[in-house]
């Protein structure tokens, strides 16, 4: 047992029995952690299942159904259903976040500007970094280019990707690296199909040195190759520095939709892949949309997924899901500061349970979280 004094925003000492003259918060043996990182997320299409047609029998085609809704995107309606589902991650742990976000010429930059506006309205309680991404296509999406190009000068941080929509993935992959090195922003690649896509990914974050600033989503192609070959592709991952962010609840809703019976899972094994060199985080993804028509924000529902649908029960493998949701996904990001350490800043979550282990298996919610030390 032991004490954690803030001051001014930040961990200024951890010890037992710190004396101070402030407010106390008794933790009654649950333990604390460094804020939940959602490192995956679309807040600018949450919260839209009503608007869209149902599905096509299993086909859910969820890319043209949104697309179909698209143009009644505004501003305020992709603030207020944004900041709905951004609530409901903060209320459950969520200190820091990374969301995609659509530009094209259909929505062109209206939910860029929504989601700035809201990460800065939020900014006492989360901070949000933006991913602006092609989703329905780049090379074959006229004016997606200039929208891209505008969203960087405008702010966005990171550079993404969704070549499975494009008609040719090469050329995407090439383009959004070029941008990312043109602002000196760091990548995050959705890959879900195309073995070749991943090893193009690879060759271009060796050749332009970006080891440590690539990640990709999904990476449901993995599931297709055994275990020595899984375990050969961490290595390769791991070696040239490009991270892994699993999304449970959209690869096992989505995945093998061509299947009516003895439906593969279509999730990747974290775990195995973090065995054998390669850093993976789990998120959210999409929240109430075709891609994924359920969700609440909760990270420790992701984990708790991700370990059921992987048949994990031991002790240490259900703990390593938990740091899926905290060290590994600020690992992903490059987070400064990030962690119950002396100096760095007091983003803390109280889980109500005994052990990382315990909060996963047993859906354990936490009871207080502090952005820069102020209880949210």
């Amino acid at each position: 047992m032991v004490d954690i004094g803030i001051e001014a925003g930040c961990i200024a000492a951890i010890g037992p029995a710190l004396v101070c003259d402030a407010p106390s918060v008794d933790a009654g043996g649950c333990f604390c952690c460094g804020g939940f990182v959602e490192s995956h997320i679309h807040l600018d299409k949450s919260r839209i299942m009503g608007r869209c047609l149902p599905a096509p029998g299993r086909q859910p085609d969820a890319v043209r159904r949104i697309s179909d809704v698209k143009h009644s995107f505004t501003p305020e309606d992709v603030y207020a259903r944004a900041a709905q589902t951004l609530e409901a991650c903060i209320l459950h742990g969520t200190t820091r976040m990374r969301t995609h976000v659509e530009v094209d010429p259909k929505v062109g930059l209206r939910s860029f500007e929504a989601i700035q506006a809201l990460a800065a309205d939020y900014a006492w309680a989360i901070e949000i970094e933006i991913c602006v991404m092609p989703q329905e296509g780049l090379t074959n999406n006229p004016g997606t280019d200039e929208l891209m190009m505008e969203a960087m000068r405008r702010g966005a941080r990171v550079v993404g990707a969704a070549p499975d929509y494009d008609t040719d993935h090469a050329a995407q992959l090439h383009r959004v690296f070029e941008i990312a090195r043109a602002f000196d922003a760091d990548l995050d690649l959705h890959l879900q199909q195309a073995p070749a896509d991943l090893e193009l990914v690879l060759a271009l974050t060796e050749r332009y040195r970006l080891g440590g600033r690539v990640a990709i989503g999904h990476g449901s192609m993995l599931c297709r190759l055994p275990p020595d070959g899984q375990a050969a592709m961490a290595r390769r991952l791991g070696d040239a520095g490009v991270a892994i962010t699993v999304l449970p609840a959209t690869d096992l809703f989505m995945s093998h939709r061509d299947q009516d019976y003895l439906v593969p899972r279509g999730v990747v094994d974290a775990n195995w892949l973090v065995q054998h060199g390669c850093n993976c985080a789990l998120s959210s993804n999409n929240i109430l949309n075709p891609f994924t028509p359920f969700g609440d924000g909760s990270m420790i529902r992701m984990a708790n997924l991700q370990a059921n649908a992987l048949q994990i029960e031991s002790e240490a493998e259900l703990a390593e899901c938990f740091a899926m949701l905290t060290t590994r996904p600020a690992r992903l990001m490059n987070l400064a500061e990030y962690g119950i350490a002396v100096g760095g800043k007091a983003d803390i979550v109280l889980v109500d349970a005994a052990s990382p282990a315990q909060a996963v298996a047993e859906l354990r919610e936490p009871l207080r979280v502090w952005k820069n030390g102020q209880q949210t």
